[in-house]
């Protein structure tokens, strides 16, 4: 049984009423939330690799280096220079037009001689018979010396003998294959975050993501013959240019395309891909 309260005109209202108002607008007022602001950021979008170089010319990209080029064109980069005329340092320009393959050879035709007179058949002359006295007169014949064959020069960075070591320390998960172009280098496993090492001492001559396939990578001169890769890295320490030495650190491993941990390592020798097992010193 519902009782009654005054109101302000005077009317009485039961007050069941007010107690069923009150929770009526509890219950909407439960019922309804406000909305809550996602704070998930978007990933990063990182720049798209670009695909391989097949055409023999090449027009030059912001951000392209002729080591990087030469490295996926699969071409010693002192060849790519040779055919474009261009010297160390081997700086290229953005819009710059490259030629990736040898320029082609002209012919030049043959030039035909004129025919000249046949000359008459010589006649070999008469030599005297020397006597024996004349011959011990006769002063001996210098003898001849043999040329000597000038010593091939060679530059410092040649002469300095290389000796390899690991980039990591995980374990060995594929490893080289001539011919494979999926097994260009070795796959070493470990965990994310892990030290990336240089394997020899050099200069980086590219530190990007702009080849497909490597994911971020760095490439490491260590002389006019041998390049070293280092790719699948979560973070580059080092960039274009720098000096690095043996073991230092230079990149974070990170994750391959099928999402396992790992460091892909070639060893280039005259832009050639060698098997690494047989440079870096056995486990």
């Amino acid at each position: 049984m519902c009782s009654s309260t005054s109101c302000r005109g005077g009317r009485p209202i039961p007050v069941c009423v007010v107690v069923l108002t009150a929770i009526s607008l509890a219950a909407c007022t439960a019922s309804w939330q406000a909305p809550v602001e996602s704070r998930v950021r978007d990933p990063v979008k990182t720049k798209p690799a670009r695909p391989p170089i097949q055409s023999p010319i090449y027009r030059v990209q912001r951000g392209d280096t002729l080591h990087g080029i030469a490295w996926q064109r699969g071409v010693d980069y002192r060849l790519i220079a040779a055919w474009n005329g261009i010297r160390p340092p081997y700086r290229i320009f953005a819009g710059q037009t490259l030629r990736l393959t040898p320029p082609p050879v002209a012919r030049v035709p043959p030039v035909s001689s004129p025919r000249q007179p046949a000359k008459p058949p010589s006649v070999a002359p008469v030599r005297k018979k020397e006597t024996p006295e004349a011959a011990t007169k006769r002063p001996p014949r210098p003898q001849a010396k043999a040329a000597s064959k000038p010593e091939p020069k060679s530059s410092p960075a040649a002469v300095r003998r290389l000796t390899w070591r690991w980039p990591a320390q995980g374990r060995l998960i594929s490893g080289f294959k001539a011919g494979d172009p999926l097994r260009k280098g070795i796959k070493i496993g470990g965990r994310s975050g892990d030290t990336i090492q240089a394997a020899e001492g050099g200069k980086v001559v590219y530190s990007g993501s702009g080849l497909i396939g490597y994911g971020q990578l760095i490439i490491v001169k260590h002389n006019e013959n041998y390049l070293s890769a280092y790719g699948h890295n979560s973070r580059l320490l080092v960039t274009e240019g720098d000096q690095v030495t043996k073991g230092q650190k230079i990149a974070v491993m990170g994750t391959a395309n099928t999402g396992d941990p790992l460091l892909h390592f070639e060893i280039r020798r005259d832009g050639k891909p060698v098997d690494p097992l047989r440079l870096l010193p056995r486990r």
